[in-house]
């Protein structure tokens, strides 16, 4: 058990739940010790509810920072957007990577991609989980319409690495707080030019989602790069960074 040296005492003390949660000082009766917090620690470290777009207008609270534009890649895609909607004057442009918009309707997926996404879906993970994660990332960076034989090995390689700390929070263990109405429907009122990109060989509710941010957004600029799928910013780092460039400075942004 941990301590802290203080002027006449020794403190002894636990930690537990996240660090951005609210925080409780859980302080004993003089007749017991700290274990008589034990049958309530494990209810009130539970995650309390988040959102995902709040958070991001944290950070920038934070550093200081008045308005930014955001990349966001998949899932940070998705925040970007919501971002943007949820607080238009902190956002100067949107960049979304391989994403799609909040309340977007689930879209059937390829037989293929169905049957992969099976084979992950059908292993514990509480007694396989480095499969899960290695299988999981080489579905997003290999995507459809080629195979493992032709992605570059250190790339996949770096995919895997990439993935495979993710197995510690794989566990939903939180409640997000969703962007009410969501962005799907709301995609015109995002007046910050946006950046669209997807991997060519992305799965199909991918691209069908790029498409659509394409036709919604009032600004956008679409760009489809090749022999790429889920992770072109990993996978193609120099020709991504050409393009974001490119687009931020004739942005000015």
């Amino acid at each position: 058990m941990p301590t802290l040296e203080l002027p006449g005492a020794r403190l002894a003390y636990e930690t537990t739940g996240r660090a951005s949660a609210p925080a409780l000082l859980l302080v004993p009766a003089g007749v017991a010790t700290l274990r008589m917090w034990d049958a309530q620690v494990d209810a009130l470290a539970e995650a309390v509810p988040f959102a995902n777009h709040a958070d991001a207008i944290g950070l920038l609270d934070h550093l200081g920072i008045g308005a930014a534009t955001l990349v966001g890649a998949s899932r940070g895609g998705r925040i970007a957007l919501d971002t943007a909607l949820a607080a238009p004057d902190r956002v100067r442009g949107v960049v979304t990577i391989g994403s799609g918009p909040s309340g977007a309707p689930e879209l059937p997926l390829t037989d293929e991609e169905q049957r992969r996404f099976d084979e992950i879906e059908a292993i514990d993970l509480e007694q396989d989980a480095a499969r899960y994660m290695r299988l999981e990332a080489e579905l997003w960076a290999v995507g459809s319409g080629r195979t493992a034989a032709a992605v570059d090995p250190e790339f996949l390689q770096r995919a895997r690495a990439l993935n495979a700390p993710n197995v510690s929070h794989a566990a939903d263990d939180g409640t997000i707080v969703p962007l009410e109405p969501p962005a799907y429907d709301r995609l015109g009122d995002i007046r910050s030019p946006a950046l669209v990109i997807v991997g060519e060989h992305d799965l199909s509710s991918e691209l069908a989602a790029y498409e659509h941010l394409l036709a919604q957004l009032p600004d956008a600029t679409g760009v489809r790069l090749a022999n790429a799928a889920h992770l072109p910013s990993v996978e193609r780092p120099a020709e991504f960074r050409d393009i974001l460039l490119e687009w931020l400075t004739a942005h000015g942004l």
